[in-house]
């Protein structure tokens, strides 16, 4: 369900994907990643198996998360860019105005507040 939905973000232009991979922990504790990429150049992307992490997501982070992760568990590791936010920042440049903080609220903090407030 995962790849689709991205897909369907990426083709809307909602979202622009920088570095993108899949670490998988199996029964016996073994860690593979697992890497989105054009392999055959389609224009698709293919699910590669990869052994060195050398995108934009550091290997640190990658091994991290990996050990954090239950046997039978996987983790989606996705380094992002707004794009939708990065079409209004170039509008407010081009109004000669200036973009001077952007921060993302995590979900849980919003729905705390509206809890709050309701």
């Amino acid at each position: 369900e995962i790849v689709p939905a991205l897909s369907s973000l990426i083709d809307k232009g909602t979202i622009k994907i920088i570095d993108i991979l899949f670490a998988i922990k199996d029964e016996k504790g073994d860690v593979s990643i697992v890497e989105l990429n054009d392999v055959d150049g389609d224009g698709k992307a293919d699910l590669v198996s990869i052994t060195e992490v050398n995108g934009a997501i550091a290997e640190d982070d990658v091994n991290s998360t990996a050990a954090l992760l239950d046997p039978n568990s996987s983790a989606l590791l996705l380094l992002f860019e707004h794009a939708w936010a990065a079409e209004l920042a170039q509008s407010v440049r081009n109004a000669a105005g200036e973009v001077v903080y952007m921060e993302r609220i995590p979900a849980a903090v919003v729905e705390e507040a509206l809890a709050a407030g309701a």
